[in-house]
């Protein structure tokens, strides 16, 4: 059905090249996994299926993509968009609707299907990906994973021959990856064509058929999910790969060496949107040094919870006090910082070292320095901060914050998309600001990462705080049980 062959391609403006003779053949109804470290050229590959290069990503491209033996490259966007679907890792740059269920029908709508087909295929969609509580609300209340779910459904709905997803689970809870796994064994029961990239493999196992190992741009092996299973976790590592089987994952940090006395209380916190109330009567305490992950499913409100720490959020009820001063949001504005999930929303000037200096009167600049070096940054002081890989624009907004002398610092899925090499330094920097006496906070569903890096996990669900605990081998069983850690694929 498809063929690559001899496929390498450079980016325009790149002087390496992104992919180096790819040579993969993909059968009707197969189901293909593309894993390696982030910028192996997994997404380069989706985008010559669907199009995307060389249409809208221009470069020098030698080979060919051949779909039923005619190459892809000749066949209009619109021909293509009928037989191919595609679902992003940002489920937002794909939406062109601001409720649900026009939505899905986007796609359908214009192919030009008559009305009472194009309401019965919607329908037919929300019941069989069970999206009953989400039809008709604004794609803009919706939470990340939410948001997720949508994409996937306006792309099931035009019932494509080939399905195409990068990193589709990134944004979702635990019980929502098994709903994307449930999900994906309807299209392969359908024997639709799908080709994944993903870092999280441990959902998608028993649904591969092959399992596309790349390296650099290169295909480095493919294997079969026992084949790949067997292979040591220690190379399996060095691969860049994430845990296979979430259920032997090790908890690596307790208790920090040295408990403070708490400089954090949060006290009968309720925190609305409109006239909902999203999170009802919080209350705890938090020390220097901690580093406290936040759970809970999607759109529970912990991202509403991150931004009220940070004085960002309006409507609440309740107090937070700081070394025992009760705080306005002004004053939480002044000494916390907020890392967003998608950190280049929060980089604005042409370089690195600028942007340490943005909005700082009389910058500091042996500090900014020291900073830099600290986070292994000084490097790329002059680089715009647009260049750099996902972790290092995480390590920039880290550096802004330390500069402006930010003590309570919030981050949102720092591991987001991000393979196994990144997401350990990512944990080696939490743990870094961990020893410099900042207080961290992080939400996050990745219990791969919470495991490595965690001192203590808050747990939010049906509006409240339902568990408050330090991670350590007496409450592992817990943390697996609110996770949501072994679903159906793992069973």
């Amino acid at each position: 059905m498809l063929t690559i062959e001899n496929l390498s391609f450079r980016y325009k403006g790149r002087e390496a090249n992104n992919l180096k003779n790819i040579n993969l053949d993909i059968q009707e109804g197969e189901f293909v996994l593309l894993c390696g470290r982030s910028g192996c050229g997994k997404t380069t590959i989706i985008r010559f299926i669907n199009g995307l290069i060389p249409q809208f990503y221009k470069g020098k491209v030698e080979g060919k993509v051949l779909l039923d033996k005619q190459d892809i490259f000749e066949i209009p966007m619109y021909e293509l968009s009928k037989r191919i679907g595609s679902v992003f890792q940002n489920p937002r740059t794909q939406f062109f609707n601001v409720d649900v269920d026009s939505e899905i029908a986007f796609g359908i709508e214009n192919q030009g299907l008559p009305r009472k087909q194009l309401e019965q295929r919607v329908q037919t969609t929300i019941n069989d990906l069970q999206l009953e509580k989400l039809s008709g609300m604004n794609l803009h209340d919706l939470s990340g994973g939410e948001k997720q779910k949508i994409a996937f459904a306006s792309t099931y709905a035009m019932d494509s021959e080939i399905y195409l997803l990068d990193e589709p689970s990134s944004n979702l809870d635990n019980e929502s990856i098994e709903s994307l796994h449930d999900y994906l064994q309807i299209l392969k029961n359908k024997k639709k064509t799908v080709i994944i990239a993903e870092h999280r493999l441990h959902y998608l196992l028993d649904l591969a058929d092959k399992i596309v190992y790349i390296e650099d741009g290169t295909i480095q092996n493919i294997y079969t999910s026992e084949l790949l299973t067997a292979l040591p976790l220690l190379q399996r590592e060095k691969m860049g790969l994430r845990a296979l089987d979430l259920q032997t994952i090790k908890i690596k940090n307790q208790k920090p060496a040295q408990q403070n006395d708490p400089v954090l209380a949060i006290e009968s916190l309720s925190l609305f949107y409109k006239k909902h109330c999203i999170l009802k009567d919080i209350s705890f305490k938090a020390s220097y040094g901690e580093i406290i992950g936040i759970v809970g499913c999607n759109g529970v409100g912990k991202s509403t919870f991150s931004k009220a720490l940070c004085g960002l959020h309006k409507k609440s009820s309740g107090k937070i006090f700081y070394h025992g001063e009760k705080m306005t949001r002004q004053q939480c504005m002044k000494i916390s910082y907020l890392v967003m999930q998608d950190v280049n929303y929060e980089l604005f000037a042409e370089s690195v070292y600028q942007e340490c200096c943005l909005g700082i009167k009389n910058p500091n600049k042996k500090m900014i320095e020291e900073t830099l070096t600290l986070l292994d940054l000084m490097q790329y002081k002059d680089v715009h901060p647009h260049i750099l890989s996902g972790g290092q624009k995480q390590r920039v907004a880290v550096a802004v914050s330390m500069i402006c002398q930010k003590e309570l610092l919030i981050f949102d899925e720092p591991t987001s998309g991000l393979d196994y090499d990144s997401m350990i330094q990512v944990s080696h920097l939490f743990k870094k600001l961990s020893s410099l006496n900042k207080l961290i906070f992080v939400v996050s569903h990745d219990y791969e990462f919470l495991c490595q890096c965690c001192h203590r996990i808050i747990h939010f669900d049906d509006s409240q705080l339902v568990h408050d605990f330090f991670i350590d081998n007496h409450s592992k069983e817990l943390f697996k049980k609110i996770l949501k850690i072994g679903g159906s694929y793992n069973e």
